[in-house]
């Protein structure tokens, strides 16, 4: 299930399975168009305990063109209606609030990276000194792109959303070859929200067996769940959208998580991280003050010397002093060799 002594490092941080889980709080588009409140977003992922920010690098003019023909229309779910450069000039966010976004992080005092979409996102993002990359689910075919980070030499993380084992496959070989050392892939449903019947995260451990690398979790559902549940898994990086507010009306608000629900996030990952453990079959600490409370075989009837012992004086009952209960068959029927009082622990010298 686990790719053993092996981590990534981003900004400091080790992640992978012998770590607790990296947590990333995705903005997206839930800055509605206002750059105090994406600096609030920041604020609360730091309050919450998220291990990173990140950020979505694009312009309606870097993803599209604006054309109103039906290839160029959404049909049903959450944008239904809009033009993709309609909804990407809303949701994107101003390449000039990048500097101010990344200065304040470094005051706060959490990692800020970003997906980029192009070539040009990625040199803005390297101007700035990004630390990592993430590669979104809908560009996981952009092999090119992939392979234009990958020479940064920066670690990275791609989304699996809608692709198949040979389009992963692709994406890994992809950064691989061009020379990415610290690669985290991770298991995605790319409906916005997902439900979780459609997470298969039997998939996790598949996926790190399968293309040799570390897994994680990119999470569309509306609660904490499947997230949780997924670092028993194997998963080691979850992202997660985080709002201010649900119902803020942005693009995104919708299926993203409140403050009290990433701060949640945060606790309970990595409490499923430590309970997942190691495999270990001994005695635990927390155990060893209740070991007086097995079961042990006592006597239960004053016994006089060289009296037999029979199932009417001797017995197993707690508490656990006495010789252990899988000694009783060999215990009846052989004579005491003193006398012993009701309530003695039995033990090896009491039997002649």
């Amino acid at each position: 299930m686990k790719n053993e002594n092996k981590f990534v490092e981003i900004d400091n941080r080790k992640i992978g399975p012998d770590f607790p889980p990296y947590i990333i709080a995705e903005l997206s588009a839930n800055h509605n168009g206002d750059i105090n409140r994406a600096f609030k977003i920041l604020e609360m992922a730091k309050d919450c305990g998220a291990d990173a920010i990140k950020l979505q690098t694009y312009t309606q003019d870097t993803l599209t063109i604006d054309c109103d023909k039906p290839d160029f229309k959404i049909t049903g779910g959450l944008w239904d209606g809009r033009t993709l450069y309609d909804l990407y000039t809303e949701a994107h966010m101003p390449w000039d609030w990048h500097k101010p976004l990344f200065e304040k992080a470094k005051e706060l005092g959490i990692t800020i990276f970003s997906s980029p979409f192009d070539n040009s996102a990625v040199d803005l993002l390297e101007a700035l000194g990004a630390p990592a990359y993430k590669i979104a689910s809908f560009e996981a075919i952009d092999l090119p792109l992939i392979e234009y980070v990958a020479k940064t030499g920066k670690p990275m993380i791609i989304s699996t959303g809608m692709a198949n084992e040979e389009e992963i496959q692709e994406a890994v070989d992809t950064a691989k070859n061009a020379g990415c050392k610290e690669l985290v892939v991770l298991h995605c449903v790319s409906g916005y929200p997902a439900p979780s019947g459609d997470y298969n995260l039997a998939t996790i451990p598949d996926m790190a067996k399968r293309f040799d690398v570390l897994t994680g979790l990119s999470d569309h559902t509306i609660d904490n769940t499947t997230a949780i549940s997924s670092v028993v898994l194997g998963a080691c990086l979850i992202e997660k959208h985080v709002t201010l507010d649900r119902n803020g009306g942005g693009p995104d608000d919708s299926f993203s998580l409140e403050k009290s629900e990433l701060a949640q996030l945060c606790k309970d990952s990595k409490i499923a991280w430590e309970a997942l453990g190691k495999v270990n079959y001994k005695r635990k600490e927390s155990e060893k003050g209740n070991l007086v409370f097995r079961r042990s075989l006592y006597v239960v009837k004053d016994i006089k010397a060289g009296e037999l012992f029979t199932a009417d004086n001797v017995r197993s009952i707690r508490p656990g002093y006495g010789l252990a209960p899988k000694y009783l068959s060999s215990v009846l029927g052989k004579p005491s060799s003193k006398d012993i009082s009701k309530g003695t622990p039995l033990s090896h010298e009491l039997i002649d």
